[in-house]
């Protein structure tokens, strides 16, 4: 049984939210403060969070990136709840490590298929286990890792799978709709920003070797040595 974090500070809502996840068979905890919410993630792990943006005392993005600079809890999927979506929120909500952004008032319906996408993009695929490098860059995908220059670089679930969807396509050109079906899973209607900030923030983490992804200008990208 899959274990879903809510921290959200509206009581109700918060209810809600856990009711109709438990419907679908999931476990749920609830923190009404992100202060709160850190302890629980850290002393029961969950698969999945679903974060807040504005919590009382500690914003939901300060929460994220405590929780992404932590080895404990750096691979749980983040969700973003919140009822701000200008896309600047959207961004930052994703540079600090979200996994993805749902706007207040949401629909049931809507949550339970971003907590599905992201949880199922969240298990290791469990292909022949095979190494590929690229320039200084290995991946390892049996082992679910990723070096460079034989430095271990710690990445995301999905950017760990928009640098293998790139890798194993060597030279070729990938759209950002193409990424966004083949990486997320689902389409992000008309938010294809969602790729460039997953791209800007992988290639930060790779350093050098992060120039070995090529952006294709008003298309997409592409990996080459």
């Amino acid at each position: 049984m899959k274990t879903i974090l809510i921290i959200e500070d509206e009581r109700d809502l918060a209810d809600l939210v856990a009711f109709n996840l438990e419907k679908e068979g999931y476990r749920t905890l609830t923190a009404l403060d992100g202060a709160n919410g850190l302890e629980l993630a850290r002393s029961q792990p969950p698969d999945l969070i679903l974060l807040d943006l504005m919590l009382p005392g500690m914003m939901g993005m300060e929460v994220c990136k405590i929780l992404k600079k932590s080895e404990k809890t750096a691979h749980i999927p983040v969700i973003m709840l919140t009822a701000r979506g200008e896309e600047i929120d959207r961004v930052v909500g994703f540079e600090v490590g979200a996994d993805d952004y749902v706007v207040k008032p949401f629909s049931t319906r809507e949550l339970l298929l971003r907590v599905k996408a992201v949880l199922r993009r969240s298990l290791p695929d469990k292909p022949e286990g095979k190494v590929i490098n690229v320039g200084p860059v290995t991946i390892d995908t049996e082992r679910h890792m990723v070096a460079v220059e034989g430095d271990d670089v710690t990445l995301t679930t999905t950017e760990f799978k928009l640098l293998l969807n790139l890798a194993e396509r060597l030279g070729r050109v990938q759209s950002r709709d193409l990424l966004l079906k083949n990486v997320w899973g689902y389409n992000y209607v008309g938010d294809t920003r969602t790729v460039d900030t997953h791209i800007t923030r992988l290639r930060t983490k790779l350093g050098q070797a992060g120039e070995l992804i090529k952006t294709v200008r008003g298309f997409g990208y592409k990996m080459e040595e």
